[in-house]
């Protein structure tokens, strides 16, 4: 994703400010700050941007998603349902508060299939997180349907939507709360950071403490503030919320060069008999990170993507992908992890030893992606755009 494409004079001037004064740590150092609290900016940047109430920076997608579960009240016992198409970020986090990862199958949103989440939930589940995979959004309305009509808490793991939106509002503020990455292949970078976003007041408190040792943050002197329950260090730094600063500031620009690219590639396949694409519940919230598309068979897939990168073009053929298709998670289908599983988890997780997921199967095996980049000419789109249909029709 194109954040670290278009990094120049703004990001630099940013982290200036924060090397000028010495001040990397995002708390506390009042006076040798002289006033720069770059992550304090970013916060409110984000909360404009995306019309949210609060905005919590961390250090990762991952301590996104990891704060969000305990600000949430997640934990031993609990269930998250959550796809089969991730990275694996996603279940480390349910994880990491003791929580049960329940795997459901996509669909062709590459996303939750909501008739396959309404079968998975049982009396232990608490949150639905759907996954707003390159780019684009999951069927939100059905998904939020099923949360009201159980209960359910509804947790977006937007880290590779940023800029997205759903029927006018922004991916990851539709649920009772979104996480962010801004790593270095994001929509937009910090180099590495994340984000809590929520509108509920609560959550963000929970989320602010939490990331922070516990710290309640009530009083000017950092030293003598209460800890209210334990907490651990997700904090994000002075420099790289000073980088991110300048990054949301470019966000439409970027969203506006991936979505006129990737009308060009989906135009030019879009003539080849037997290509078909991804359906996106709200194709003008697409954030157009990804053009992904499907053809008829296993074979003519593979044979596709070999041929794209062939042709030296990217193409990320999922199934065979290591980091975010369950077929090749051999770790967390044997759990090996090197601190041992609580009794009741370890159990719940035996079923994954054997567990097949034929449906996603038959939607992943058939599907190539290809990223969209800021940084082509008008010709080196148009060269591309004709390699792509080339190396497709050569597969079929």
């Amino acid at each position: 994703m194109p954040g670290y494409e278009f990094f120049g004079p703004e990001e630099r001037k940013e982290v200036n400010d924060v090397l000028e004064t010495g001040i990397f740590m995002r708390y506390g150092f009042d006076g040798p700050r002289k006033g720069i609290w770059k992550a304090k900016e970013l916060e409110q940047a984000i909360s404009e941007k995306l019309n949210v109430g609060h905005t919590h920076l961390v250090s990762s997608g991952t301590a996104a998603l990891t704060t969000a579960f305990a600000a949430l009240g997640i934990g031993a016992g609990d269930e998250v349902i959550m796809p089969t198409f991730t990275f694996v970020a996603s279940f480390e986090c349910i994880f990491s508060v003791g929580a049960t990862p329940v795997l459901v199958d996509v669909d062709d949103t590459l996303t939750l299939d909501p008739k396959a989440v309404e079968a998975a939930i049982t009396p232990r589940t608490k949150v639905v997180m759907p996954v707003h995979m390159c780019g684009s959004m999951a069927d939100l309305d059905a998904l939020k349907a099923i949360c009201d009509k159980h209960n359910l808490i509804l947790l977006e793991d937007a880290c590779q939507s940023f800029g997205g939106t759903y029927k006018g509002k922004a991916l990851g503020t539709i649920g009772h709360a979104g996480a962010f990455s801004f790593d270095f292949v994001k929509t937009i970078t910090c180099a590495e950071g994340g984000a809590v976003v929520t509108n509920d007041k609560d959550v963000y408190v929970k989320c602010d403490a939490y990331a922070d040792h516990g710290h309640d943050h009530l009083g000017v002197d950092r030293g003598a503030d209460l800890h209210p329950y334990v907490g651990y260090n997700y904090r994000i730094s002075e420099l790289h919320a000073a980088v991110g600063l300048a990054q949301v500031r470019k966000l439409d620009t970027f969203l506006s060069i991936q979505r006129n690219i990737k009308k060009i590639f989906k135009d030019a396949l879009a003539e080849v008999p037997g290509v078909t694409f991804r359906r996106l519940p709200d194709a003008e919230g697409d954030s157009a990170t990804f053009l992904a598309f499907f053809l008829p068979e296993e074979n003519q897939a593979r044979a596709a993507a070999a041929a794209m990168k062939a042709a030296g073009l990217a193409a990320f053929y999922w199934f065979d992908n290591n980091w975010h298709y369950i077929r090749n998670w051999a770790h967390f289908k044997e759990s090996t992890v090197l601190t041992r599983f609580a009794p009741g988890l370890q159990q719940a997780m035996e079923i994954y030893k054997t567990k097949q997921f034929p449906a996603s199967d038959a939607i992943m095996s058939r599907c190539i992606c290809t990223p969209i980049n800021l940084g082509w000419s008008e010709e080196e789109v148009k060269q591309r755009a004709e390699k792509l249909v080339n190396a497709v029709k050569s597969a079929l």
